[in-house]
């Protein structure tokens, strides 16, 4: 397929841009080069801006994609009066419609990051990525009364990476604790996850993936060998259903799948989006 390029255009980081941009892209089978302009904030910067895309148009003898997030009306009229690319502006195909809708103007605010000092859920977001991180892998096992969420699972079944995005998209204290071989041989949790397992949700993963990633780490260890992962993970899926905890596989779900079944079965009443 031939090259074709999108961009990412924003007055604030350009998440916003990227994440709607990538969501509609995911329904074509494409390899797009991805191009984010975040910041585009001033007239110079727009036409800047302008002359990127209208080169790569030259290049590459086709128009680019170009997703928008801008909210200065000045600064869009730059780039929609001199772009060359198909422009795809997300406010003035969702916003504008809506506040005739609601019969509300919106506040054009720049970004879901503006005025953070102002901003309870941004504090929020930032104590909740700090409580996760002081309680990943089982590292302290105080305050766990104040999680939103506990992971348990094997060494390497995703447990962390879930925990801090889940703190970081939705603004939750997420704590983790592995399932070792001691637990194992006592058959029982981790005595100080006992009092929580309203919240306790278990991650497992299919023993010949976890060999893989774990050799990636310790190769040609007993820890990485695959007898040891298939005793591993029946033991802890054992473990999860005497104590009635739910759990998933994360063999082949990408992390947003893993944290929107954690959410849907944990139902925390406190969310931050």
């Amino acid at each position: 397929m031939p090259q074709r390029t999108v961009f990412f255009i924003s007055d604030g980081t350009g998440i916003t841009a990227e994440t709607f941009g990538n969501a509609i892209l995911a329904q074509f089978e494409m390899r797009p080069r991805h191009i984010r302009l975040p910041f585009i904030d001033s007239v110079d910067k727009a036409h800047q801006a302008v002359r990127q895309i209208n080169h790569t148009a030259e290049v590459e003898g086709r128009r680019p994609i170009v997703f928008t997030t801008l909210v200065n009306e000045e600064v869009l009229g730059v780039i929609q009066q001199g772009c060359k690319g198909m422009l795809l502006d997300m406010f003035g195909t969702f916003v504008n419609p809506l506040e005739q809708e609601l019969g509300i103007t919106s506040n054009h605010r720049i970004g879901r990051f503006s005025d953070v000092s102002k901003s309870k859920e941004y504090h929020d977001r930032i104590e909740a990525i700090n409580f996760s991180l002081a309680h990943d892998d089982g590292q302290l096992n105080r305050d766990l009364e104040l999680s939103d969420v506990i992971l348990i699972g094997v060494s390497r079944s995703g447990k962390t990476p879930t925990s801090l995005y889940l703190a970081m998209q939705y603004g939750l204290k997420a704590a983790n604790y592995p399932l070792i071989p001691e637990d194992f041989d006592r058959q029982q949790l981790p005595p100080a996850l006992v009092p929580h397992l309203k919240k306790i949700f278990g991650l497992t993963i299919q023993p010949d993936r976890l060999s893989e990633i774990r050799n990636e780490r310790r190769p040609n260890s007993r820890y990485a060998s695959l007898d040891n992962c298939r005793r591993e993970v029946n033991e802890a899926e054992a473990m999860m259903r005497r104590s009635g905890i739910r759990w998933l596989s994360t063999t082949t779900k990408s992390i947003e799948e893993i944290a929107t079944t954690i959410l849907q079965e944990i139902r925390p009443e406190r969310l931050t989006y």
